[in-house]
């Protein structure tokens, strides 16, 4: 059984984690198809959007079993080797062309729920479950914080890193952790509206924008808007750009 399924729906590519009988557990082999499929789905021209989705009753429910007895076992060299991996997971979503959104259903746990919220935008079923239950067995979830961090102020941030509560799809779209909560049964489609958007506006505005956005992270105010200037006047070159204004100004 492959570890993904990848569908296309016009300019909106679907990603499925396709391990439904572990709960779609994070694995070296589900991480590298992911980043597989990210890289080649940044390549098409053609696409306007990436949606990450589980099979199965959950989206992702963390590491699986052998991942973490492999960590038990390895040496602190062959430990960082493995979370690199992951970690450039994280990376490749923010540096992917198009928006990619994660459709979230069921459980979304450790690093599954990081990388739910390491897309660029989440919508979860009203049943959706999120946690980061790490330090119950002495772990850290220490990527996922460069990611809360940049979603949360660092009290809230503290809570949900150190607790390892799991917290409700409600909670999350009231801390600003995803973007729209909807019906279990209307998730499917509600991803596609909000994908479909992006066929409808300009890929490369959206493109430049997703990369400057993420870019001014950890800018003073002044860089930021410096970078704002240097895109601002890139993008007027663009042929999206010119030929939109020419429209504009027929009117």
């Amino acid at each position: 059984m492959p570890e993904i399924l990848i569908e296309n729906n016009g300019s909106v590519r679907t990603v499925t984690l396709n391990r439904p009988d572990k709960r779609n557990a994070l694995n070296d082999e589900l991480i590298a198809a992911l980043k597989g499929a990210l890289r080649e789905a940044d390549g098409d021209e053609s696409l306007r959007a990436i949606v990450i989705c589980g099979a199965g009753k959950d989206f992702c429910s963390g590491a699986d079993l052998s991942a973490l007895q492999k960590i038990a076992t390895a040496s602190y060299e062959e430990n960082i080797e493995d979370a690199r991996s992951l970690a450039e997971l994280f990376a490749l979503i923010r540096s992917v062309r198009v928006p990619v959104i994660a459709a979230v259903h069921g459980r979304a746990l450790a690093g599954g729920c990081g990388l739910a919220l390491g897309c660029d935008l989440v919508v979860a079923g009203e049943s959706a479950r999120f946690g980061f239950p790490e330090v119950k067995i002495g772990f850290v979830p220490a990527m996922v914080a460069a990611i809360l961090r940049r979603n949360l102020g660092e009290k809230k941030s503290f809570e949900l890193l150190t607790q390892g509560f799991e917290f409700t799809a409600a909670e999350a779209l009231q801390l600003g952790l995803i973007n729209r909560v909807v019906p279990d049964d209307e998730l499917a489609a509600a991803v596609m509206d909000l994908a479909n958007v992006y066929t409808k506006v300009s890929g490369s505005a959206v493109a430049m924008t997703k990369r400057l956005l993420y870019d001014i992270d950890a800018d003073t105010y002044q860089t930021a808007i410096e970078k704002g200037v240097t895109v601002n006047a890139t993008a007027r070159m663009t042929d999206d750009c010119q030929k939109g204004i020419a429209k504009f100004l027929e009117k």
